[in-house]
């Protein structure tokens, strides 16, 4: 998964501040592993010209989701986003479905869910996320 960014530099600062560790081979994109994916920040420009789009500066209608183990979980991971720059966009709070959940935006406008859903348990050995 790749995040179109408005400062590459910028960007890796605040999910370094996350706790994330990133490697780049030159500066121009950063690599981050997450769980058994690799999330990267990319120019924006670059990504969507990469991509054959054309960038309207709006939300892509995508929210990307970020699991934890319980709800304390979620408000340390909120908090944190928040001292990094973060916008809160919703408030950790109990959902209709079960679980406990709030939204950050981070630095460029994605918006974050960070969730903690008791019916999907999380690996003791990398934190990924199963259905069952």
């Amino acid at each position: 998964m790749t995040l179109g960014v408005s400062d590459v530099a910028r960007a890796r600062t605040f999910y370094e501040a996350l706790g994330w560790s990133g490697e780049s081979p030159d500066g121009s994109i950063v690599w981050f592993q997450a769980g058994g994916m690799i999330v990267a920040l990319w120019d924006r420009a670059s990504l969507a010209g990469d991509s054959a789009v054309v960038d309207q500066g709006g939300w892509g209608g995508v929210t990307l989701a970020h699991n934890v183990a319980s709800p304390e979980d979620v408000n340390r991971v909120m908090e944190e986003a928040h001292t990094s720059g973060a916008a809160i966009g919703r408030e950790p709070t109990a959902t209709f479905w079960g679980g406990y959940s709030g939204v950050f935006l981070d630095l460029d406008g994605h918006p974050w869910e960070v969730a903690h859903n008791p019916g999907w348990p999380l690996s003791p050995d990398d934190g990924s996320v199963s259905l069952h």
